[in-house]
C-alpha cells in the first residue's frame, strides 16, 4: 500500500495498492533490451533485481522504489494480489508461445485467439506458478491438463478440476502415456523444476508444439536418457523450447487485468492457491518447512 508519493508522481496517492515489479535494467547503453524497456531480455546480464541479485527485496515493512516499477492494484484483489508477481510469469510465458507460433505460415498473421483457442496444453507441477499458468491457459481457451506428482485427491489437483483443468497424477499415469491421455502435446508450460520429466515430455510433444521452460533446479543432478530418440523426436517435429524468466511491463499490466478475471470466474481455486498468512516473526520457521501452496508473508502495517 501507498504510504507516501514524490512531488512529480501524480497517478498514485496515499491508501492505494501496488504491485513492485521484480528486475531493474542494466546501465549499458548498448544493451537494446534495457534501454527499451525490456530488461527481461537484457544481453549484459548485468541488471540487479530485487530480493535475487543486487538489490534488496520486499519482505520488510516499508520500501522506497520508482514509479515506474510500480503496479496499480484495484482494491476488489487486495487478497490475491500477491499472485500478481508469479502469473506474470505465465503471462510472458503465453506471449512467447503466441510470438514463436507465428513462425508458422498458416499462423504468421494470426491472432492470439486464434494461435490459442483449442490447444492442447500441458502444465508440468501444481504449485503456484504451475496453477497460475493453468488458469491463464485455459482464460485462452486451451484445453489444460495439469501433470503433477500429487495424487488425484490432493487439493492440488481439486483446484485444477474447480478452474476447468483435467489433473493427472504422475504417480498414476506414467510420462509414456501421457499423449494416449491428452493426445498430441501442441503447449508444455513447465513450472515443476524436474529434468528428467522436462527431458521425457519434451520428447513426446506433437507436431509444431513449443516447450516453455520457466522452473529452476536444485542443480547438481545427473541424468540417463535417450538422448538420439528425445532429438530426433523434436527435429522430426520442429518442436521448440524456449526458457523464459521475468516479466515485462505488458506482462505486469495484463498480469493484474487477468487476475480479475481470475478471480471473478474461478474464485474458489483463486483463492485456494494461498494456503496460508502469517506474521513476518514466522518467516524462518516457514522457509524451512514449507507446506502447502503457498504460504503468505502479512506486513500488519498501522499509521
Amino acid at each position: 500500500m501507498v504510504e507516501q508519493v514524490g512531488a512529480a508522481v501524480d497517478d498514485l496517492r496515499p491508501g492505494d495498492l501496488v504491485v513492485p515489479s521484480v528486475r531493474r535494467p542494466c546501465d549499458a547503453i548498448a544493451c537494446p533490451a534495457c534501454r527499451s524497456g525490456s530488461q527481461d531480455f537484457c544481453v549484459t546480464g548485468d541488471y540487479t533485481e530485487r530480493g535475487i541479485f543486487g538489490a534488496h527485496g520486499f519482505l520488510t515493512e516499508r520500501f522506497v522504489e520508482g514509479r515506474r516499477y510500480l503496479y496499480p492494484l484495484p482494491d476488489a484483489l487486495r487478497t490475491v494480489g500477491v499472485l500478481v508477481e508469479p502469473l506474470t510469469i505465465a503471462e510472458k510465458g503465453v506471449r512467447q508461445y503466441v510470438s514463436i507460433q507465428r513462425r508458422l505460415p498458416w499462423l504468421s498473421g494470426a491472432g492470439e485467439d486464434q494461435i490459442l483457442t483449442g490447444r492442447r496444453a500441458v502444465v508440468l507441477g501444481a504449485g503456484p506458478v504451475g496453477l497460475l499458468g493453468a488458469m491463464l491457459l485455459r482464460l485462452r481457451g486451451c484445453h489444460v491438463t495439469v501433470y503433477s506428482r500429487e495424487a488425484a485427491d490432493d487439493p492440488r489437483a481439486d483446484l485444477a478440476r474447480r478452474m476447468g483443468a483435467r489433473y493427472l497424477s504422475g504417480g498414476e499415469i506414467p510420462v509414456a502415456a501421457l499423449p494416449a491421455e491428452t493426445g498430441a502435446i501442441d503447449l508444455v508450460y513447465e513450472a515443476a523444476g524436474s529434468p528428467a520429466l522436462s527431458l521425457a515430455v519434451a520428447g513426446a510433444m506433437g507436431p509444431n508444439g513449443v516447450f516453455i521452460l520457466t522452473g529452476a533446479t536444485g542443480g547438481g543432478g545427473r541424468l540417463e536418457f535417450g538422448a538420439d530418440a528425445m532429438l530426433n523426436h523434436m527435429v522430426g517435429r520442429n518442436v521448440v523450447v524456449a526458457g523464459t524468466v521475468n516479466a515485462s511491463h505488458a506482462d505486469f499490466v495484463r498480469a493484474v487485468d487477468d487476475l480479475g478475471r481470475f478471480a471473478a470466474l474461478w474464485p474458489e481455486a483463486l483463492d485456494g492457491i494461498i494456503t496460508s498468512r502469517h506474521p513476518l516473526e514466522e518467516f524462518a520457521s516457514l522457509a524451512l518447512h514449507r507446506t502447502g501452496i503457498k504460504q503468505v508473508i502479512d506486513l500488519d502495517i498501522r499509521p
